[in-house]
């Protein structure tokens, strides 16, 4: 079984892009909406213990767990110790049961792949990206987003530059849905291809 992990930094249009292959029949597994789940079950007791006053009423309170996070940044690295295990537990169940069913391909939706050392899980990777104007134009659109706090985002992601150069495919969805469709089409058809031909002998 094929695992394409799907990555790209903040505002690039990651989201829509994971929809467009679900669209075109890949399961995917969405880490952002797994640590959602685990924010309002198993995470939260773990997260409240290390931030004390982050939890209301049993779920992870975002906004208050940013605000502890922006005042004591090293904070973020003891985060990821107690999320990224339940993650990757939640992954090996989705891939198990993909395998029982006989799936070719799957795509786990990582945003932090370069970060987390999660580019070694997959086999092939998929960058999305756009132009930074239209990044930055998208990101700064969101509710209580900030100029500073988009930068502090940035500054914990891998540039955008590094993730295209180390990407087996790129999409680039700064030219409208359409177009990032058929791009996704393209990397589908080509994979199937490519499985075919026997280039990918460990999936």
């Amino acid at each position: 079984m094929l695992k394409i992990g799907l990555t790209g930094s903040i505002g690039m249009g990651k989201s829509t892009t994971a929809k467009l292959f679900a669209d075109a029949g890949l399961p995917v597994n969405d880490a952002d909406a797994v640590v959602h789940d685990l924010y309002a079950g198993a995470a939260a007791p773990l997260i409240d213990a290390a931030f004390p006053g982050s939890v209301k009423n049993g779920t992870v309170d975002r906004q208050e767990l940013g605000r502890q996070l922006a005042l004591r940044p090293e904070g973020f690295k003891q985060l990821e110790q107690i999320v990224h295990p339940l993650v990757r537990e939640r992954e090996a169940m989705f891939l198990d049961a993909q395998r029982g069913q006989g799936t070719m391909m799957v795509l786990l939706d990582i945003p932090l792949l370069f970060e987390s050392g999660g580019a070694d899980r997959v086999d092939v990777i998929v960058v999305v990206s756009c132009d930074p104007q239209i990044q930055r134009q998208r990101v700064l659109a969101r509710p209580n987003m900030t100029e500073e706090k988009f930068n502090m985002i940035l500054l914990r992601q891998t540039p955008d530059a590094e993730k295209r150069r180390r990407a087996d495919y790129v999409v680039d969805t700064g030219h409208g849905i359409d177009q990032a469709r058929e791009q996704v089409g393209v990397i589908i058809a080509d994979l199937k291809q490519r499985i075919a031909n026997g280039d990918f002998p460990n999936a």
